[in-house]
């Protein structure tokens, strides 16, 4: 009975989901992070380095942290690419929230609660679809120097017969667009970045 009921609670614990944290820009993941923060911080067996797929296409060296495991897996990319230091972007992970108080699945209306005001995304359905930022607002505004992006997507099912053209290509939708709402527009994903500041000091 015994060994029963502690193989049931090991069962138990693999399906739990893994606790939430909340990402500040500071850290693991200040602009000074680097991989060897990385692995003091959430242990080597943890942490991987090498190529990750990039835009169109493209690779890029990136460290990744809990790899496997798609509701933790965080991807850091670094502008030393050789010594693996000074923080470039890193995505967070769906049971996390960003800055700001962004979480993956959020809707428009949400985002813009936390934004103090609307904001601007480009149309959907294309390489660079959904992408939205967040210049004037309280989420262009990071303590810490950090800058956060999202990406939407549409999650709901879209008639044929509706007009989706204002929502769609490569323009600038305004948070405020009606069928942003119709569409379900939810955030997918959530990076955090930095500029290149040993590049403003030259």
């Amino acid at each position: 009975m015994r060994t029963n009921i502690i193989a049931l609670a090991g069962f138990v614990g693999l399906l739990a989901p893994a606790s939430a944290a909340e990402i500040a820009c500071d850290g693991p993941f200040a602009a000074d992070s680097s991989e060897a923060r990385l692995v003091e911080t959430f242990g080597g067996e943890n942490v991987v380095t090498g190529e990750v797929p990039g835009p169109e296409g493209s690779t890029l060296i990136a460290t990744t942290v809990f790899p496997g495991d798609p509701q933790r897996q965080m991807e850091f990319g670094w502008w030393d690419e050789q010594a693996f230091e000074r923080l470039a972007y890193v995505t967070v992970p769906p049971v996390d929230t960003a800055p700001g108080g962004l979480r993956v699945g959020m809707s428009v209306r949400e985002v813009e609660a936390l934004n103090g005001g609307p904001f601007e995304m480009t149309g959907f359905w294309w390489d660079y679809g959904g992408y939205a930022g967040f210049e004037g607002g309280e989420l262009g505004d990071i303590p810490g120097g950090c800058h956060v992006s999202v990406s939407f997507q549409p999650t709901a099912d879209i008639p044929g017969d509706l007009d989706v053209e204002p929502i769609a290509g490569d323009r600038t939708v305004v948070s405020g667009e009606p069928l942003l709402e119709t569409v379900d527009a939810r955030i997918a994903s959530i990076t955090v970045g930095y500029p290149d500041f040993s590049a403003l000091e030259d």
